[in-house]
């Protein structure tokens, strides 16, 4: 493989104090000869292990490694876009920071990349030292809904290791819990040529997984959310137009009903307000209009606002 690549690799952690030297070793051993240079960013996410004493000391050792310390815990999201952004080379790739992800990889990955012409490639952890019953079923539940949802073709959505042409990183906005979902972005910003390639996993060695067994429903929560925005985020009156219409109409057929029956059918002596298709009638009007409401709001947050996520960094090296 050719050393005329550029590239740098993105490391979000908290609290990974122990794997950090070892990881940099490992990255240089895996990318010396294959690169013609190469950064290693760092993005602390609100360490309290002494994580950060050890970022800096590895820059101070080290002119490729640097540093970003955020001031408190804001999420890998956040972590990924800060790096994302720092980032200055001709390809970024990103590793998790607890040594389950192999720098190795990194060459194949990019060789790939540049062969088949992609945009961006996402490892694929084919065989895991996970547990089966709280972390690769759930995965794989995970992974084949993203699928269903975005058409992507991809094993595993949320695999840390992945190479992208410095053009998708600064083009997309990783936000919220949205770091599961970067191929989905990209695909949304117009990078439709997305690889994969099986990658090797190492069992963590340091320390304990930061994520919960809630990330799953999250995760869920968050496709959704995608789903909602990739169909419905240009124009969101044509969500909430249609089912307030549909809301409306109903409710002013319950209406005209109890109108006619109450006039020339109703022989009973009852108040409209006694009858159940009132409070129908009432309630699907109500909502309408508040679908209606809702869709024109979202048309003026389109129009005249732009959505920003800030973070406070307290500290570069």
């Amino acid at each position: 493989m050719q050393n005329t690549f550029e590239l740098s690799v993105v490391i979000p952690l908290l609290n990974e104090k122990e794997s950090l030297t070892p990881l940099h070793q490992w990255i240089v051993k895996a990318l010396k000869g294959k690169v013609s240079s190469y950064e290693v960013l760092f993005v602390d996410d609100g360490s309290t292990d002494g994580s950060w004493e050890t970022i800096c000391t590895l820059a101070k050792a080290h002119p490729e490694v640097k540093g970003i310390r955020f001031a408190k815990n804001y999420g890998k999201s956040q972590a990924l876009h800060a790096g994302f952004e720092a980032a200055q080379k001709e390809f970024v790739a990103t590793l998790d920071a607890d040594l389950q992800d192999s720098p190795e990889e990194l060459p194949k990955m990019i060789q790939t990349l540049e062969d088949d012409g992609l945009d961006l490639i996402s490892g694929w952890k084919k065989k895991r030292f996970d547990s089966v019953l709280f972390k690769n079923l759930p995965s794989k539940l995970f992974n084949w809904a993203a699928r269903r949802v975005s058409g992507i073709r991809l094993h595993d959505f949320n695999c840390g290791i992945k190479v992208y042409r410095k053009d998708v990183v600064k083009n997309i906005d990783v936000h919220g819990e949205m770091h599961r979902y970067i191929p989905v972005l990209a695909a949304q910003q117009g990078f439709h040529k997305i690889g994969e390639q099986i990658v090797q996993h190492q069992a963590r060695q340091f320390g304990q997984t930061k994520f919960g067994a809630d990330r799953f429903f999250k995760g869920f929560l968050d496709l959704i959310t995608l789903w909602f925005v990739n169909r419905f985020g240009k124009r969101p009156m044509h969500f909430f137009g249609l089912w307030g219409t549909i809301m409306l109409f109903i409710g002013f057929g319950f209406t005209l009903y109890l109108g006619i029956d109450k006039l020339y059918f109703d022989t009973k002596a009852r108040l409209i307000t006694e009858r159940p298709e009132f409070y129908v009638a009432l309630t699907l009007m109500l909502l309408g209009s508040q679908f209606f409401i809702a869709g024109f709001l979202g048309e003026l947050v389109l129009r005249n606002a732009r959505l920003t996520h800030r973070y406070n960094i307290k500290a570069t090296v």
